[in-house]
């Protein structure tokens, strides 16, 4: 089997953040969110994985070849932002194998057992039920079998919402499915869009069941980031106590974290090198790097390198900002 991966969105909603990141690299309840995914995919052994990446590639590039040295990995990038359609067709001289192929995409994390997807003897996709379906791609199921997809549509045949976890066994089909509807120009919203070449093959025959997703964390605002962090936390390990300071659980701090005189938690991951002095801090996110004295921050986001002193504050700050209370 191989595993793509598509993470080459811009997180225009995220910034600051993502001024200096690509989404994937954001911090949250623990590690990055390419983390997430990768530690999920790589226990089902892929013959090798494809990353797409576009805004700031390299930087993800760098990262999955120092943190997953051992990995087989493949980057394409992707200059154009044309859907997810597009950015699988541009993987098919890697990834068009005659091999199965599992699809994640690399903006969502989705928690569930991915050795019961590919242990299926047909085509899966990852579903859940939404309050409005109207903003994903959309399901139609009939007696266990998915017989219709439909892009964003107006009038949602089901509330039964694509998240983003495909497994196909016939990966050609796909990739002549998609280079199909590239070539007929068939778009939702100007992109090409996986749903419609999925559509082409179910029209054609192939069956596709529906795999229900209990675990599915948006992460593509930072109200929704900080919701992702509260829920991934609940299930973190146990924190060992920090002399001198007191940690409420669930929290996530990294050993290389400097915590003095200080609170912390609940709901709350400290990334390596972050030094917390003399401060409050609950319900957020401090990425690596960043500075926080004497201040008590919550619901925030801190990012990498960041300076924060003094002040009871809610915050949304960039890399290598600098913030000071008097």
């Amino acid at each position: 089997m191989k595993a793509i991966i598509p993470a080459a969105g811009i997180g225009t909603r995220l910034r600051p953040h993502t001024y200096t990141l690509p989404k994937a690299l954001l911090y949250v309840a623990g590690k990055p969110i390419i983390s997430h995914i990768l530690d999920d995919v790589v226990p089902l052994a892929p013959s090798s994985i494809v990353l797409i990446v576009g805004y700031k590639g390299e930087l993800i590039e760098q990262f999955v070849r120092k943190q997953y040295p051992q990995l087989k990995v493949d980057f394409v990038f992707q200059h154009e932002r044309r859907g997810i359609g597009h950015a699988v067709d541009l993987t098919r001289d890697v990834a068009n194998r005659g091999e199965p192929l599992l699809i994640v995409l690399g903006d969502t994390i989705i928690k569930t057992d991915l050795k019961k997807v590919v242990a299926h003897k047909t085509h899966v996709l990852g579903v859940k039920e939404v309050e409005d379906p109207r903003r994903f791609g959309v399901a139609e199921v009939t007696n266990g079998r998915i017989t219709r997809l439909v892009e964003k549509p107006a009038d949602p045949p089901s509330n039964l919402a694509l998240v983003g976890l495909y497994y196909l066994l016939d990966a050609k089909g796909l990739f002549d499915a998609v280079r199909e509807i590239i070539e007929r120009n068939i778009t939702t919203n100007n992109e090409y869009q996986i749903t419609d070449a999925l559509q082409l093959m179910i029209g054609r025959g192939a069956e596709f069941v529906p795999f229900v997703i209990d675990e599915w964390f948006d992460c593509g605002k930072p109200e929704a980031m900080l919701e992702t962090n509260r829920k991934l936390l609940k299930n973190a390990p146990s924190t060992p106590p920090i002399e001198g300071s007191i940690v409420i659980p669930p929290v996530s701090i990294s050993p290389g974290a400097e915590i003095v005189n200080s609170i912390i938690g609940p709901y709350v991951s400290i990334a390596e090198r972050c030094v917390i002095h003399s401060s409050v801090v609950r319900d957020s996110v401090v990425s690596e790097g960043a500075t926080v004295t004497d201040a008590l921050l919550e619901s925030s986001l801190i990012g990498a390198n960041a300076v924060i002193r003094g002040g009871f504050k809610k915050l949304d700050v960039g890399d290598s900002s600098e913030i000071s209370f008097k």
